[in-house]
């Protein structure tokens, strides 16, 4: 889908404050509300937006560790990868699973209330999950910069 200068209006707008009403993101964009909503519901169908959520404070909420945990499987068969991916999915605490090239396989963001919690769940959900071969981790001590999204040039 070709993507025009109004669009990337649109896409930025919405990228920034996801509960911007139609007409005021019309506004913006100087279109009137109908075509408007129009281009919005073609880039939803397009796939180019994927989603709409409220970005929430993991510490507000109790999850005072992130970790960045990065995994070696024995095995780099497409079956063993998928397999992989799909048991990560199933734990709630993976927020990001991202596979890569190189020396470690895949690198996985996780949140815990505690550190108590985030060995549990490394001992009994992670490291003993099939084809796992061993797992590396990094504690966030601090985020200075979080940006979601892409940039809209």
């Amino acid at each position: 889908m070709p993507i025009d200068d109004i669009d990337r209006v649109i896409l930025r707008h919405l990228q920034s404050e996801g509960r911007i009403t139609n007409v005021d993101l019309a506004n913006r964009a100087g279109l009137t509300a109908p075509p408007c909503l129009r281009r919005v519901r073609a880039l939803e169908d397009n796939g180019v937006i994927r989603g709409y959520h409220a970005d929430l404070d993991s510490v507000a909420l109790g999850y005072g560790i992130t970790v960045f945990a990065m995994v070696s499987l024995k095995s780099q068969a497409e079956a063993d990868l998928r397999a992989f991916e799909e048991h990560v999915a199933t734990l709630p605490q993976v927020r990001e699973c991202h596979m890569l090239n190189g020396e470690i396989d895949f690198m996985l963001k996780v949140v815990a209330h505690d550190l108590q919690e985030f060995q549990k769940f490394l001992t009994s959900q992670l490291t003993p999950a099939p084809n796992v071969e061993s797992v590396k981790t990094s504690f966030v001590i601090r985020t200075s910069l979080q940006r979601p999204g892409v940039p809209v040039d």
